[in-house]
């Protein structure tokens, strides 16, 4: 089942990734990844515990110029630093698309995310999140009420 996020930026937009996919994993914990982000992600992916109780999967590319730069800037002696990148990094894993168009996911990270075997790859901008699909149901629920809410907060901060 696919659910498109294409209405929120240009949907030819290579850079981006967008949209809602479900899937599932095999016996062997890979996950094939949607074919529509197959091409952004050939040249390696790392993937990482995430936030919100998902996994993040970045572009190698973009984990090493981005998200790694981001947060390898956080002040080491900083507690909430250090923790920040103890969460990120000790969990990080790299991983080859193979000719299938899949990834092979730790052991570890499949228990963190509660993964079984119906997962949901959520296009996020510049990554995808993976998702126990009872989870992302969840998570969008919680979404879709405060989501007004939110986008009203978040305007006045930059009134």
């Amino acid at each position: 089942m696919v659910y498109s996020g294409a209405k929120w930026g240009k949907p030819d937009d290579p850079s981006m990734l967008l949209g809602e996919f479900e899937h599932t994993l095999d016996d062997k914990n890979r996950l094939t990844l949607p074919a529509r982000f197959r091409e952004q992600l050939a040249e390696g992916v790392v993937v990482t515990r995430g936030m919100d109780g998902c996994l993040y999967a970045y572009p190698r590319a973009d984990w090493m110029e981005r998200f790694q730069a981001r947060v390898g800037e956080l002040d080491p002696l900083s507690r909430e630093g250090r923790k920040l990148q103890r969460h990120f990094f000790s969990g990080a894993a790299e991983a080859e698309v193979d000719r299938q168009g899949r990834i092979m996911i730790p052991a570890a990270l499949l228990r963190y995310a509660g993964l079984a075997r119906d997962v949901v790859v959520a296009g996020v901008h510049d990554h995808l999140e993976i998702w126990d699909r009872e989870s992302w149901r969840r998570e969008l629920n919680e979404v879709e009420g405060s989501a007004e809410h939110v986008a009203e907060r978040l305007a006045t901060q930059h009134d």
